[in-house]
């Protein structure tokens, strides 16, 4: 099966529409990640193939889960979620935060090649950088834990902000170690098409 079929099957399983264009651009993405990988080390996933189901689908899953106006990146690496996101909803604005030149540099390149009218990268750590405004969704692929993450990145919410941290298996240690200032609101099982794994979206606000 093609990478295009890959996704298309994927997006159709997560009931996700996304037009033809979007579709490229993801691929497109893709490629630009295994391209800059040989320098840059952004992912052990070195198969394209594989890219489709461990980042694309697994970052679009919690789509229906994040929509805001403004939403912020967290350790964002390679650009996971924030560049399938910003595919996913081109009405929400995204920032990418990440600490590392390096990952930074691919980042800029990433949302020029890919025209993403609705990106803009920081360079920075989420501990020191204060913006004007906050966000209405602080999100994290792999930053760190539940209470690291809350503790780094609660201050760049909104007042009626969320925090969405994207995990594996249910993070019941990393639960019972969250701050008493946190405040659990959900946490969401994810079914990613084609990933034989546990997912879970961790949703919690600062108090």
């Amino acid at each position: 099966m093609s990478l295009a079929a890959k996704l298309a099957q994927g997006l159709a399983e997560l009931r996700l529409e996304l037009a033809a264009d979007a579709q490229q651009r993801l691929l497109d993405y893709l490629a630009l990640i295994r391209k800059w990988n040989k320098v840059y080390n952004l992912t052990a996933v070195r198969e394209e193939e594989k890219m489709v189901g461990h980042h694309l689908l697994d970052c679009l899953a919690v789509v229906p889960h994040v929509a805001a106006p403004r939403l912020v990146d967290v350790g964002s690496g390679a650009g996971l979620p924030g560049i399938p996101l910003a595919t996913a909803l081109p009405q929400s604005q995204i920032t990418l935060l990440e600490a590392s030149h390096k990952k930074a540099t691919f980042l800029r390149q990433a949302v020029i090649e890919l025209k993403l009218a609705n990106v803009e990268v920081v360079c920075e750590r989420a501990e020191t950088w204060h913006p004007q405004a906050g966000f209405g969704v602080v999100i994290s692929r792999a930053f760190s834990g539940l209470p690291e993450f809350a503790t780094a990145a609660g201050h760049l919410c909104a007042k009626d902000g969320m925090m969405a941290a994207m995990k594996g298996v249910y993070p019941h240690e990393e639960l019972a170690q969250l701050p008493p200032a946190v405040k659990l609101l959900n946490v969401v099982p994810l079914s990613v098409p084609g990933l034989g794994a546990q997912r879970h979206l961790v949703l919690m606000q600062p108090a």
